[in-house]
């Protein structure tokens, strides 16, 4: 997927395992990318002082200086290049702490080599100079972020805030993963009219019977029959008339996001201006 669009960037592989760090760069150069490695984090905070790369894939549990080590070093550095986590650590404490220290992405080992390669493509693709996201809470029953109004960015907040639920049932993650990523992409879309400049404000509370997200949009808020092609007016519309209308204003049609997150979890709820969505999914399975 990158490796055409990208032949130019540099990558840089960061992980003391030997067989998988030479796997990886094998693979990554294949797909066209000027790809090196460093068997720790000291050698590869060197390199990074010492080379330009545009992405670093870099493993968490290494010897002498770890990735989350190497992730704080680097805000110090006036250029850094994008981070992408690997690890097969999914502990929210890990998760959240790579996402304080502003890692771009997050993949999990073991991952499908098509897997990596879509991830460096997409990251290597994104708009440059979008704002970092912003960490205000970072505890595992709490996380509030502050994340510019970029497309790309819902995929990524989407990627980490999944990996905070992986004890319950895949239906239940897969189906409010999605609610919640098209309700993000609505505030980032719509009220934030797209501008990395403006940010939307996202809380995650997990509580032993119950999730619940709250996303605030920095616009001026709706009202659902005032949408133009609104897909919530317009449920029997078809998923062709959706995308055309999608594409000919250069985003999806308002309403798209609530329809199809309505219909995937319990409850919600909108403020009066309706710029603000508290997102509900009760776990009666959840252990007492």
């Amino acid at each position: 997927m990158g490796g055409k669009r990208q032949a130019a960037k540099r990558v840089l592989v960061v992980d003391d395992d030997n067989t998988f760090r030479h796997a990886v760069t094998q693979l990554l150069k294949s797909a066209g990318y000027s790809v090196a490695g460093a068997a720790d984090g000291v050698e590869g905070l060197e390199k990074i002082k010492k080379n330009k790369f545009d992405l670093v894939l870099l493993d968490i549990w290494m010897p002498q200086m770890t990735g989350l080590e190497v992730l704080a070093r680097l805000r110090g550095l006036e250029q850094r290049p994008k981070v992408v986590v690997m690890t097969s650590d999914n502990t929210p404490e890990t998760v959240l702490q790579a996402v304080r220290e502003q890692a771009y992405q997050y993949i999990s080992k073991p991952f499908a080599p098509k897997a990596v390669v879509e991830l460096v493509g997409d990251a290597l693709s994104a708009q440059p100079g979008t704002p970092p996201i912003e960490v205000l809470s970072a505890r595992p029953h709490w996380v509030e972020l502050l994340v510019p109004c970029e497309r790309g960015v819902a995929d990524r907040i989407q990627s980490f805030l999944m990996r905070l639920k992986g004890d319950l049932p895949e239906p239940v993650r897969e189906s409010v993963g999605t609610a919640f990523r098209e309700l993000v992409l609505n505030a980032i879309e719509w009220g934030g009219g797209l501008d990395p400049n403006r940010k939307v404000r996202i809380s995650f509370l997990r509580a032993r019977r119950m999730l619940l997200y709250r996303i605030a949009d920095p616009g001026p808020g709706f009202r659902f029959a005032g949408l133009t092609h609104a897909a919530i007016s317009n449920p029997a519309e078809t998923p062709v008339g959706l995308i055309a209308a999608r594409e000919q204003k250069g985003m999806r049609p308002g309403g798209f996001g609530i329809l199809i997150s309505s219909t995937m979890v319990d409850e919600l709820l909108y403020n009066e201006a309706q710029n603000e969505v508290v997102l509900i999914k009760y776990l009666d399975d959840a252990p007492a």
